[in-house]
C-alpha cells in the first residue's frame, strides 16, 4: 500500500500529463486539514463523479462541515478521475485517494458513498476498484473501511445491496453521526465485522443489506425480503431532521471552473404539491422552512468565507416558502450594491408573483425556467400537476414584457395513458407561448422546450406502471422534432436508452447487481456521459446474467405486489400511493396538501423522531 507521502511523489510526476490537474490536487480555500495520527476516526465522502460535478453537491458539503466540526473525526474528499488520470494511477500503481491528506481510502475507517442518481452505479464500482478495496460486501473483513451509501438512489438500495455494507435512508445529518459513534465503539471492542453490521442495523433508519434476503417466487416476482437477524428490523424507516440545522458557510472554494461556482442554501425541504410522478416530492416530506433571517446570515457569512458572486436559493418548489417575497426582498435589499446573480429555481407557475419576477429583474440573461410538464388537460389532471394554459400564457406574457428574452418550459413525455395527441398538445403549447414572445418582444423572443421521458419512481403513486416502449418514446419524439422547427425554438429530448437503463436501474430488484457488475467489468462507466454511455454493453449484462429487462421496465405490477423497496419505509405509506394511484385513473385531483390532509403517513413518522420541535418549523397542517 502506498503511503501519502509516496502518493504525492507520484503525483508531481501524473498531474502534469493530466487534463484539468486541479481536479486531483486539493489544497483550495476552507479545505479542513486535521493531524491524522491525532484523529480518531477517518471518513472519506465520496461522490462518484468528477471533481467538476461533485464539488458543489449539497449533500457532501452539509456531511463534510457537519463531521469536521468533531474534533476527533476527519472527513475528507474523493471524486471518481476522469479517463486520462484513472489510467495514469492504474498504470503508476496509485490507489485512489483522499484530496486533502493524499492518504489512500482504503485506509480511511468508513467510505460514505453518495448516491443521487443511479446512472452512478458503474462509477462507484469504478471508485472501489481504484480505492484497491474489495468490491463485494462480503469479501471484506476487519481490516477494510466501512462502506456506507446514502441519497436518492438509496431509496430502492437493492440493486446495489452486493457492494454497499450499510445504507443510510432518508436525511444524513443526525444518522451520520450515529454511524460514527457506533464504529468507534465496536473499532474498540475487538468484535468481528458481523457484529458492527447487527449494531448498525440497530440505528433506525439504517438498511445492512447482508442481514436481509430476498425471497422470489416462481414467476421471479418478489414474496419478501426477509430479515436474518434479530437486529435487522422487517421494515427501515427513513430519517427525518427534525429541524434544519444552520447552513454551512465555509464552502470550499475549487481551483478550477466547475458546474455551480456558486453559494447554494437550501431555504426549504419538502414538497406538499403532491406531482404523482415525482420522487424527490414523496421521499422529502414533510415540509420544513429555515426561517429568513437564517438564510440571510448563511449568504452573509458564505459571501465573506468564499468571494463567490451568485446565489442559489434552494428548494424543491421555491416560490412555495411561505416567506418568499419578504427572503427576495432582503435578499435585493442586503447584497444589490455587490451585483451578485441570484437564482430561484423551481418557481411553480401558478403561485409565483409578478412582484417576485420583478425582484428578480437582474437575472433576467439567464432566462425564465417554468415547468408544466404536461400540455393537455387530461395529462395534468392524471399527474396531479392542474395548470390551465390560459395561466400558463398570462405568466409568459409578463416574463416576456418584464425585459426577459428567453423562456424555458419543462415537460416530460411517457405518462401513464398519455396519446400522441397529448404529445401534440406539448407542440401546440410551444408554439403558443413563442407566439405570445413575438407579440410583445418581436423575433427577439425565444423559447427553449426540454422533454424527458418519465420513469415510474419508486414509492411515487406510479410505482406499479410500467414504462413506454423503446418505439413509443421514439414516435413521440418524432412528433415533436418534426412540430417544432421554427426560428427561436430550441427543442431538447433525452435519448430513450437513457430512460431504459435509468428503469431497470431504479426498479430493480437484489439479481440486477450481478449485471450492474458484470457492465461495470465490460467498460461500463459515466454512463450519464453521452460519449461513454453504451447501452449495448448493458443489453449484453443483462442476458450474460439472465435478466430480461422488460421484465423491470414494461411489466404492470399489482398493487397487492411486494415490491423490491417495501421494506423501505418513506413515511409515506403505500395505501396512500395506491389510493392516489387509483385516483390518478379516475381523474380525481389531488389539491396542495397545504391546503387539506389526506394523512399521507408522515404524521407518526415525524411523531416518532420530531422531539421538541416547535411546531411554526412545520408547514405540512398534519404535523403542525
Amino acid at each position: 500500500m502506498f503511503t501519502n507521502l509516496e502518493i504525492q511523489n507520484k503525483l508531481e510526476q501524473i498531474l502534469v500529463k493530466v487534463e484539468r490537474p486541479g481536479r486531483y490536487a486539493g489544497g483550495e480555500l476552507n479545505e479542513v486539514l486535521k493531524s491524522w495520527e491525532n484523529t480518531k476516526t477517518h471518513v472519506a465522502l465520496v461522490f462518484p463523479e468528477i471533481y467538476d460535478i461533485g464539488l458543489s453537491n449539497l449533500g457532501v458539503t452539509v456531511l463534510y462541515d457537519l463531521l469536521n466540526r468533531r474534533e476527533e473525526v476527519w472527513a475528507q474528499r474523493a471524486y471518481l478521475p476522469w479517463v486520462d488520470m484513472e489510467t495514469a494511477l492504474r498504470d503508476a500503481g496509485v490507489p485512489l485517494y483522499a484530496l486533502e491528506s493524499k492518504r489512500p481510502l482504503a485506509e480511511f475507517d468508513i467510505i460514505g458513498i453518495s448516491l443521487p442518481y443511479e446512472t452512478l452505479y458503474t462509477n462507484t464500482l469504478n471508485i472501489l476498484d481504484l480505492a484497491q478495496i474489495p468490491m463485494f460486501s462480503a469479501e471484506r473483513n476487519e481490516t477494510h473501511p466501512l462502506v456506507i451509501a446514502g441519497g436518492h438512489a438509496a431509496y430502492n438500495p437493492e440493486p446495489m445491496a452486493d457492494f454497499i455494507d450499510a445504507f443510510a435512508i432518508g436525511e444524513g445529518e443526525e444518522v451520520i453521526h450515529e454511524i460514527v459513534n457506533v464504529y468507534q465503539t465496536w473499532k474498540e471492542s475487538g468484535e468481528p465485522r458481523e457484529t458492527l453490521l447487527k449494531d448498525l442495523a440497530s440505528i433506525p433508519g439504517v438498511y445492512v443489506p447482508s442481514l436481509y434476503e430476498p425471497v422470489y417466487l416462481p414467476d421471479g416476482r418478489i414474496a419478501e425480503i426477509k430479515p436474518l437477524v434479530p437486529e435487522a428490523p422487517k421494515q427501515v424507516t427513513k430519517r427525518i431532521v427534525a429541524q434544519l440545522p444552520p447552513p454551512p458557510t465555509h464552502l470550499i472554494v475549487p481551483s478550477i471552473d466547475i458546474v455551480h461556482n456558486r453559494v447554494a442554501v437550501e431555504i426549504m425541504r419538502g414538497c406538499t404539491r403532491g406531482c404523482r410522478f415525482c420522487h424527490a416530492g414523496m421521499v422529502n416530506r414533510p415540509i420544513r422552512e429555515r426561517p429568513v433571517d437564517e438564510v440571510i446570515t448563511a449568504i452573509e457569512e458564505s459571501l465573506a468565507n468564499t468571494g463567490y458572486e451568485e446565489i442559489a436559493l434552494l428548494s424543491l418548489s421555491s416560490s412555495d416558502y411561505s416567506k418568499i417575497l419578504e427572503l427576495v426582498e432582503k435578499v435585493s435589499e442586503r447584497f444589490n450594491s455587490q451585483h451578485l446573480k441570484t437564482s430561484l429555481p423551481s418557481l411553480r407557475i401558478e403561485s409565483f408573483s409578478i412582484d417576485l419576477m420583478e425582484l428578480l429583474r437582474d437575472s433576467r440573461s439567464g432566462g425564465f425556467t417554468l415547468a408544466p410538464e404536461a400540455a393537455s388537460e387530461k395529462m395534468r389532471t392524471i399527474i396531479n400537476k392542474p395548470i390551465a394554459t390560459e395561466q400558463l400564457l398570462e405568466t409568459v406574457r409578463a416574463i416576456y414584457s418584464r425585459g426577459w428574452t428567453t423562456v424555458k418550459l419543462y415537460f416530460m413525455i411517457g405518462h401513464p395513458s398519455e396519446t400522441l395527441e397529448d404529445v401534440q398538445a406539448i407542440a401546440d403549447l410551444c408554439k403558443a407561448v413563442l407566439e405570445e414572445g413575438r407579440k410583445i418582444i418581436g423575433r427577439k423572443a425565444k423559447l427553449h422546450a426540454g422533454v424527458s421521458t418519465f420513469v415510474p419512481k419508486p414509492h411515487t403513486p406510479f410505482q406499479w406502471v410500467p414504462c413506454d416502449t423503446m418505439e413509443e418514446i421514439r414516435a413521440k419524439q418524432d412528433l415533436l422534432r418534426r412540430q417544432l422547427r421554427s426560428p427561436g425554438l430550441k427543442l431538447n429530448w433525452s435519448d430513450p436508452r437513457d430512460t431504459m437503463l435509468e428503469a431497470i436501474l431504479t426498479r430493480g430488484d437484489r439479481r440486477v447487481g450481478a449485471a450492474i457488475y458484470e457492465a461495470w467489468k465490460n467498460g461500463a462507466k459515466f454512463d450519464a456521459w453521452r460519449e461513454f454511455f453504451n447501452y449495448e454493453t448493458w443489453l449484453a449484462a443483462f442476458e450474460h446474467v439472465g435478466i430480461d429487462p422488460a421484465f423491470y421496465t414494461h411489466r404492470q405490477r399489482e398493487l397487492d405486489e411486494v415490491l423490491p423497496w417495501d421494506h423501505i419505509n418513506i413515511g409515506v405509506s403505500k395505501s396512500f400511493l395506491s389510493k392516489d394511484y387509483q385516483w390518478s385513473q379516475q381523474g380525481k385531483l389531488r389539491p396542495d396538501c397545504r391546503e387539506h390532509c389526506y394523512a399521507c403517513g408522515i404524521l407518526p413518522t415525524f411523531a416518532e423522531q420530531r422531539k421538541n420541535v416547535p411546531a411554526e418549523s412545520w408547514k405540512c397542517p398534519e404535523v403542525a
